[in-house]
């Protein structure tokens, strides 16, 4: 089974963004740029998949500027196979991924796509679900764990009330979750080994897909700072205050 997963560069996530001063976006000059941490996740179940002998080639793709090509660089020291970036300088949202996606998998026809549930930057939670209605293909989001029996894909899922499973059959498309695994480090020989495995470059255009914006982003802006809190004497006062509290609100 090939299986496929896409992997997005993102502010890092131990890094506090900043908002540009104009008010247009976040600032990413001079900012440690890394694989978004849901897509790490995919990278690892998709090795961990091939370690038990379910998949046999891992193909990671990554829909970004160029300097992706290092998000890729890592995900191939990690374990998968080969590589594909599709080269936009713009901000591509989640349907043009989607799209992009649609067309690779046309291609390449993978048993299995994995990919993040949401990337931490935008928090669109879209790609996985489009690219399914897309593909026509089954889907299970929010994975917390995955088992396959031939070509049954049963996939454990976090939801509000507790957790889900549902049986999909394959060619399917799974969106992971925090609690499905814990990613591994690359080590050095394995980043040495990645530098000489296959990374094609593609544009949009390659996959007659327009990119063009259907969105605009008006202002963005810093959430507002937390006001101070305030002590009281005693339980009574405690009890007298938040009734004006809600008088107030």
């Amino acid at each position: 089974m090939k299986v496929l997963v896409p992997v997005k560069r993102v502010i890092d996530y131990n890094v506090k963004p900043r908002v540009k001063a104009d008010g247009t976006g976040v600032d990413l000059a001079n900012v440690k740029m890394s694989m978004n941490p849901f897509d790490e996740i995919a990278v690892e179940e998709a090795i961990r998949l091939k370690e038990k002998g379910t998949a046999t080639e891992i193909i990671a793709v990554s829909v970004g500027p160029a300097k992706a090509q290092e998000t890729l660089r890592t995900a191939l020291a990690m374990g998968a196979d080969r590589a594909i970036l599709v080269v936009s300088e713009t901000d591509v949202e989640p349907l043009g991924v989607a799209k992009i996606l649609k067309a690779i998998v046309d291609e390449e026809q993978p048993g299995l796509v994995i990919l993040g549930k949401q990337a931490i930057d935008d928090d669109s939670n879209q790609t996985g679900q489009m690219l399914a209605a897309l593909t026509e293909r089954p889907q299970g989001t929010f994975a917390s764990k995955v088992e396959i029996e031939g070509d049954t894909v049963k996939v454990t899922r976090e939801v509000d009330a507790g957790l889900e499973t549902v049986t999909l059959k394959a060619p399917a498309i799974i969106t992971t979750d925090l609690r499905l695994n814990e990613p591994r480090y690359a080590s050095l020989p394995n980043i040495m080994k990645a530098k000489s495995k296959p990374l094609a470059q593609k544009t949009p255009a390659d996959y007659g897909v327009d990119i063009a914006a259907r969105l605009k982003t008006l202002k963005v802006v810093e959430p507002a700072k937390r006001s101070a809190g305030i002590k009281v004497p005693d339980v009574d006062a405690l009890v007298e205050k938040l009734k004006n509290m809600g008088v107030a609100a």
